[in-house]
Parts: structure tokens; C-alpha cells; sequence
């Protein structure tokens, strides 16, 4: 778990901003809730700046226990739907 929260802390350290808002909450079932979202960022160095009206993402929470126990993110939202077997809309 240490690496993976270093790994963040890294990436989140690239940005001056970095905003992820979901859209919506989808239940797949017992277990998988997935979460439409877009994001929004700007780069500390480049001052690059990523419009969240650019990105459609999806963010997959395995539960267990009612916490979650594995996080998937993609950056891709319709990778997302293709690797779950679901359609879009």
C-alpha cells in the first residue's frame, strides 16, 4: 500500500490543480460500483492545462465489507465499458 501512496503523491505533485468530479454512480452489482467522471488538471512545470470538457473517465471501486478494496481508474471511459462488457449510456 506504501507504494501505491507514494505513486499518487508523485502524480499529484505534477499538478497545480487536479480536480476529478463524477457524474454519476453506476451499481454493477454486489460487489463494483463504477463512477462516470471527468477531470480537470494544470501542470506545475508546462502551466498545461487539461479541460475536463476534454476527458471522459471512469473510476471502477471493488467493494468489500461496504470499503473499497481495489480502485481501477480509467482514463478512457469506453475502454472502461468494453473491459466490463457494458454499454454506453
Amino acid at each position: 500500500m506504501a507504494g501505491l501512496n507514494d505513486g499518487w503523491r508523485d502524480f499529484l505533485n505534477a499538478w497545480e490543480e487536479y480536480r476529478t468530479s463524477v457524474d454519476e454512480y453506476r451499481e454493477l452489482d454486489g460487489e463494483r460500483v463504477l463512477g462516470l467522471a471527468h477531470f480537470s488538471a494544470r501542470g506545475k512545470a508546462s502551466s498545461l492545462e487539461i479541460d475536463q470538457r476534454l476527458t471522459r473517465a471512469a473510476i471502477l471501486f471493488h467493494l468489500d465489507g461496504g470499503k473499497v478494496s481495489r480502485l481501477v481508474v480509467y482514463l478512457d471511459r469506453e475502454r472502461a465499458f468494453a473491459d466490463l462488457g457494458l454499454k454506453d449510456g
